[in-house]
């Protein structure tokens, strides 16, 4: 396959900041998103601002071609791909600026919900929309889709709480909606825009009948077609066009960057689980509950409860129903204080108990509770998709009817999953707005379940908006329902969304085939094809939720496109396409392997429980030579020698002059490669101390494993290290432990897991858990480990092996910030509290769980606790840092640059800790300041 475009785009007219690439691997990555459709692109354009996207769209239209944007990649209906030019708009426009004491907030179109909100929280305030894909959408999809959520309804989405948009026309005209002479401006610069949008506006008033019909299908969620309604709302051409963008898909313009109005958060929250006995009951009560004023009151059909059954954390409301008809709405109280809260309670509880309820009613407040609670609502996508046979989509959709039809409609769907065979489908959604969801798996390489897809969306249409409701309640019209826009809205309202789409952009340059198509088969064309691939991967849904934890997503790949790519190169080998295989190949060593850090973030935010480092460890493995997986299973035979001599030749390297031993490293990466040959740097620490001597006191109340890489590598500065803290913090809180014989050659076995080297793995996990075994007492005491990374590799280890050896089940790991925390810090006096200290959570401390603990170290010794917002994995990864210091340095840019500037206010942190030595490195290395773990400074600030 070529990468050389057919009709190329003039780089003379893209200017200097915007960079294109043809490059395959470049193409296939971002091809994908979490729709079931799949179109590959000619060339991706990323523009750094405004004036860039200006310049794309000159030359777009100069070439003859059309584009797409994509940010965030998390739209289910097929709006953010593209067979031509895709813009990726999310490697910029992050920018997050606060205003008016968080009362508005200005955001560029690259940032997620999520961040915007975790800037917003200082000032509890957050953004109207709450999709719940909040921690990957981008604010440029949201506002693309007009997205909503659980609670914001129609009252708090983007077409309500949006003060003002920064707007690229197609013409490459730039319109500023908040500045003062926007209307002067759009006259000026766009007259037919301005006139036309006045005589649309004229047209659509002239038929009262049209203009009720648009006033009923907006008073509900509706992202079906373009929003006439703003039509009916403005008569300014300013904030028409503004509001006809909000819901537009990239089809009328481009959004730089959005001014939103902000809502208050009412931090305190009830949750509780209403079970009916039938959906019948469930919607008869709905209009009480509506009318109570709930926050949220999520539906889940009979199909739903029989999948949180299964689940593992299954709340006893509905663990011991015999299910048949029932259905559930998870509802939740929100109040400004404890006392509102409590008030709120007690009337709810009282509403609740006239209720034909199946359990009785409870609304609690434990965050435990009210998340075990949310994991049957959320966990539903997460069992149905998961589980799917291996080549199938799952396909999320969406639909709303008015809210007194909604039981009727989820009949009709049941039926409808029976009529044309699709099991296990389940209804859940936004039950308060007449929103609901349901999943379907299905195959898009068969002609026959193509058919039948079909069948079912012609049944679908019919049963929509025979009940009055719309084809698309919050996930945009796309791809997938623009065929069926004239069948919603009659020919007089597609017609004005059709010339509205030409006044704009009248060369037909942006989206095509989204929101509006003639064609009644486009729906059925471009649908994905899902090959199967590594069993690790291969449940994959593609959703993007991984994205924006990834410390390789600014350089190389994420952790959906590690999988993407792994489909496209077999799905390249079943075509015969050898060339195209080998160029994917060929990239996909360095980007997808070498480059991956290895740190389970994406596990942790996958709504299908994928660690894609699973995948990347097996493709080490296979790519390992058969000599260097023996020298690595001889070093697991001398572990303690090992690290001893790796810390001896650090501390001789940190003797001599930087350039000299940096020199010698890059001599041996030029001959070994840079996969194998770590580079020095002035940066690296001198080797560390020698372990701990074993000791098995009768009164031990744990076992202490000191992490090896406590040996490798050395303090910072003149401080002593977690390990030597940790010991005697112990001593000091008068527990006494237990260390293991050959302490020295314990290791959680990470160097060998994430290199991929299994027969060394395999031979450190007998020998450590053996000896944990017996340390332990036989499980009778807990063993804890001074490094959040080795703590969680004990833990991988443990989960991993105890099929094979089902005896140390009873093993008890835990992280020493949790457990300092809990039983250390109780008996320890802090004799001064520094003024303020910066601290960085790490990915290992984040999967444990252990955030908090580290964080509550922190506040135990120092007034101040700063977190930066934009933190993330360091990407150092045990020595991934020093193979690639290029992915640790893009990995960190974000967070070394909110600690500076912090650092810069307060006229210098006190101290800057962490949880991990490696990570302490990498974040020394990134921002220049002494990182340690936050044990040594609590050590120091509690002797006598």
């Amino acid at each position: 396959m070529s990468t050389t475009l057919a009709h190329p785009l003039d780089t003379a007219l893209l200017g200097t900041t915007t960079t294109l690439s043809s490059r395959s691997i470049d193409r296939f990555a971002r091809a994908h998103d979490a729709s079931h459709y799949l179109l590959i692109p000619d060339a991706v354009l990323t523009p750094a601002d405004a004036t860039g996207v200006a310049d794309a769209f000159a030359a777009v239209r100069a070439a003859g071609r059309t584009l797409t944007f994509r940010s965030g990649g998390t739209s289910l209906s097929g709006q953010a791909v593209s067979g031509d030019i895709l813009v990726d708009t999310r490697s910029h426009f992050r920018d997050v600026r606060i205003e008016d004491d968080g009362r508005s907030v200005r955001v560029g179109p690259g940032a997620t919900v999520r961040q915007v909100n975790t800037r917003l929280a200082r000032y509890r305030r957050k953004l109207g929309p709450d999709p719940a894909s909040e921690i990957a959408c981008t604010i440029g999809g949201v506002i693309a889709n007009n997205s909503s959520g659980m609670a914001c309804g129609v009252t708090e989405n983007s077409y309500q709480t949006i003060e003002s948009l920064l707007l690229v026309l197609p013409s490459g005209t730039i319109l500023d909606t908040g500045a003062p002479d926007a209307l002067s401006q759009l006259q000026a610069a766009e007259p037919d825009i301005a006139d036309g949008l006045r005589a649309l506006r004229e047209r659509l008033l002239g038929s009262p009948d049209d203009a009720a019909f648009i006033r009923r299908q907006f008073s509900m969620k509706n992202t079906m077609g373009y929003g006439l309604n703003a039509l009916l709302d403005f008569d300014d051409p300013v904030r028409i066009l503004e509001h006809l963008v909000i819901g537009s898909e990239g089809t009328l313009a481009f959004v730089a960057e959005a001014r939103f109005r902000t809502i208050g958060i009412r931090p305190q929250i009830a949750t509780g689980l209403l079970v009916f006995e039938t959906l019948a009951d469930a919607m008869a009560a709905l209009p009480g509950l509506v009318a109570q004023g709930l926050a949220t009151i999520e539906l889940m059909d009979a199909a739903s409860l029989r999948v949180a059954q299964g689940l593992s954390d299954v709340p006893a409301a509905i663990a011991g129903i015999d299910v048949h008809d029932h259905a559930a709405l998870l509802v939740e109280v929100h109040a400004s204080s404890a006392e509102e809260l409590a008030t709120a309670n007690d009337g709810a509880i009282g509403e609740f108990a006239t209720l034909p309820l199946a359990t009785p009613p409870t609304l609690t407040t434990d965050a435990g509770e009210r998340a075990s609670l949310w994991t049957v609502r959320k966990g539903l996508y997460t069992a149905v998709a998961g589980a799917r046979p291996s080549g199938t989509t799952a396909l999320l959709e969406d639909i709303v009817v008015p809210v007194d039809r909604l039981l009727t409609t989820c009949e009709q769907l049941i039926a409808l999953f029976a009529k044309h065979d699709y099991e296990g489908s389940v209804i859940f959604g936004h039950a308060k707005d007449g929103n609901v969801h349901f999943l379907l798996n299905e195959r898009f390489d068969d002609p026959a379940s193509v058919a039948r897809y079909r069948l079912f969306t012609a049944d679908l249409v019919d049963l929509v908006l025979a009940q009055g409701g719309s084809l698309k309640a919050e996930h945009g019209t796309g791809r997938i329902m623009a065929p069926f826009v004239r069948r919603q809205y009659g020919d007089f309202l597609t017609d004005i969304m059709w010339d509205i789409k030409r006044l704009i952009d009248p060369d037909g340059i942006l989206n095509p085939g989204v929101v509006l198509s003639d064609d009644a088969e486009s729906y059925l064309q471009d649908l994905k094809r899902v090959p199967t691939v590594e069993s690790e991967v291969d449940r994959c849904v593609e959703c993007g939720y991984c994205e924006p934890t990834c410390p390789s997503k600014d350089i190389t790949l994420t952790p959906r496109q590690r999988i993407v790519l792994r489909r496209d190169m077999a799905w390249a080998e079943e075509q015969g396409d050898t060339e195209l295989l080998k160029e994917l190949r060929a990239d996909y060593d360095y980007e997808g392997v070498q480059t991956c850090a290895v740190d389970g973030m994406c596990g942790v935010a996958c709504p299908v429980d994928i660690n894609t480092g699973d995948l990347v460890r097996r493709l080490r493995a296979e790519e390992a030579s058969k000599i260097e997986d023996g020298i690595w299973d001889a070093a697991a035979r001398g572990w303690g020698a090992v690290t001893r001599i790796g810390g001896m030749a650090l501390t001789v390297a940190d003797a001599l002059p930087s350039p000299l031993v940096t020199g010698v490293t890059q001599l041996g990466r030029a001959v070994l490669g840079a996969d194998t040959m770590p580079l020095y740097d002035a940066g690296l620490p001198r080797g560390g101390t020698k372990a701990p001597r074993p000791t098995t006191p009768a009164d031990a109340q744990a076992v202490f494993f000191g992490a090896c890489i406590g040996t490798m590598f050395g303090p910072e500065g003149d401080g002593h290290g977690s390990r030597e803290a940790l010991g005697t913090l112990l001593d000091r809180a008068g527990i006494p432990v237990v260390i293991p014989e050959d302490a020295g050659g314990l290791c959680c076995g990470t160097p060998w897991k994430s290199k991929g080297h299994l027969s060394g793995y395999d031979r450190m996990t007998r020998r450590v858990l053996a000896s944990l075994w017996e340390a332990s007492r036989g499980g009778e005491l807990p063993v804890v480990c001074d490094a959040a990374s080795c703590t969680e590799g004990l833990h991988v280890m443990l989960s991993k092996s105890v099929a094979e050896y089902p005896e140390y089940a009873g093993l008890r790991i835990e992280d020493a910030t949790t457990y300092v925390a809990r039983e250390v810090l109780p008996r320890l006096r802090v004799t001064s509290k520094l003024d303020s200290i910066a601290v960085h959570p790490t990915c290992s401390a984040t999967a444990l769980g252990a955030t908090g603990a580290l964080t509550a170290l922190a506040s135990a010794v120092a007034e101040e606790v700063y977190v930066p917002e934009g933190w993330g994995c360091c990407a150092f990864a045990g020595d991934r840092g020093m193979l690639h210091p290029e992915l640790s340095e893009s990995a960190t840019a974000v967070e070394s640059v909110e600690v500076s500037t912090a650092d810069a206010e307060r006229g210098g942190f006190d101290a800057f800790v962490s949880a991990n030595r490696t990570c302490e490195i990498g974040m020394t290395r990134a921002t220049g300041k002494p990182y340690r773990h936050v044990i040594e400074v609590l050590e120091e600030l509690t002797r006598p």
